[in-house]
């Protein structure tokens, strides 16, 4: 299994790693330049198109496999050859995922060339997610009605497609997290359950090899940057290989259901929170500003590489809990695991909103002249 777990991270890795300065010097040529702003954290301008490494990173490991039906002759890869010629329904799955991420990686690239409207692109994410779910990716959630399933896939897809994509605001961010929670998915689906998941394993292995190769330019200072590209794809194949891989069904447990849901617990935060954030103050959700997690994180004192690996510690740790729910026998203990990764968001959100607050009044106090304090 180690020649497995190795070949098929390390193949991503290499290429992303190679192709990353590539397409940073070509950036300029096709337009891909992200200018500072008031809304920007960087400085100075910085090439975009890092998703196409990482996309590259991703097509040549699965060519490289097609054509030699197996990196090298180990009985890891002999698995993953014999399941994918074995399962019709699997290869039809599989597809769809792979075109539906051709396609928002597509549309991510044309936003980050031309700034496309938020409407136009959330549309063409609701056809994608759709079809996606017409190819079999589905989510039963333990009901006999196949539209509840499809409609609660379609909201999943959605929504960690532009969680992860909220989530690219500051070097190293988006891309450490997916590395983390697809290293996380594939141990599952190859060490947790009663019957490994080869082929979704392999596609979440390459993912965070590919994402690893990126990081080693995208650390701070980033020299190029992810943009919609990367993030929308990022966020797709998660959201889409979480559900296919079945956690349940291969594991003959129904609570592990929620593990992606613990893997994935802090993009959800920042989702959710920018969200309330942005519509309290009467502006729209896709409106950027500095309201994430990450933003906030420096708000409070934090330097941005210190805020992204907090960020990232604490997406290990709840993913460590979904790693948890395969140790215990029943939803009792499940559901005291997803108690205590809430009672960990809570904590997180009540110290980050009173820190801000006791900033912004100790600003009002230094800015008025009139007022006075104890030392």
């Amino acid at each position: 299994m180690l020649s497995f777990v190795f070949g098929s991270f390390f193949s991503a890795f290499i290429a992303s790693l190679l192709l990353t300065p590539l397409i940073r010097r070509l950036a300029p040529v096709m337009g891909l330049v992200d200018q500072p702003g008031l809304r920007k954290v960087h400085v100075t301008p910085t090439p975009m198109g890092g998703g196409i490494a990482v996309f590259l990173g991703l097509l040549i490991p699965v060519v490289l496999f097609v054509v030699t039906g197996g990196f090298v002759a180990t009985e890891s890869f002999a698995a993953l050859s014999a399941e994918v010629s074995a399962k019709a329904e699997l290869r039809w799955q599989m597809t769809g995922i792979a075109a539906g991420a051709c396609i928002l990686f597509l549309v991510g690239l044309a936003d980050d060339r031309w700034n496309l409207s938020w409407k136009l692109r959330l549309g063409l994410q609701v056809l994608v997610a759709y079809g996606v779910t017409r190819t079999g990716v589905q989510a039963t959630v333990f009901v006999q009605q196949p539209w509840i399933g499809i409609a609660i896939t379609v909201l999943w897809i959605l929504i960690l497609t532009n969680a992860m994509n909220f989530l690219d605001n500051m070097d190293g961010l988006s891309a450490g997290i997916g590395v983390i929670a697809s290293l996380m998915s594939a141990g599952i689906l190859l060490l947790m359950v009663r019957e490994a998941h080869w082929c979704v394993a392999f596609v979440l292995l390459i993912l965070s090899g590919s994402l690893s190769g990126f990081l080693v330019w995208n650390r701070p200072p980033a020299s190029i940057f992810m943009g919609d590209s990367g993030s929308n794809l990022i966020g797709f194949l998660l959201a889409t290989l979480t559900v296919t891989g079945s956690f349940y069904q291969q594991s003959g447990s129904r609570h592990v259901i929620l593990a992606p849901l613990c893997i994935l617990a802090i993009p959800l935060y920042d989702f959710v929170t920018v969200i309330l954030i942005r519509l309290k103050a009467g502006r729209s959700p896709f409106h950027g500003d500095k309201s994430h997690f990450s933003h906030r994180l420096v708000e409070l004192g934090l330097r941005p590489a210190r805020a992204v690996l907090t960020i990232h510690l604490a997406t290990l740790m709840t993913g460590l809990g979904g790693l948890l729910l395969y140790k215990v026998v029943d939803w009792t203990g499940a559901w005291l695991i997803i108690a205590l990764i809430c009672c960990v968001l809570s904590l997180v959100s009540i110290l980050e909103t009173v820190g801000r607050r006791s900033i912004s009044t100790a600003g009002a106090l230094r800015s008025d002249p009139g007022s006075s304090e104890d030392v």
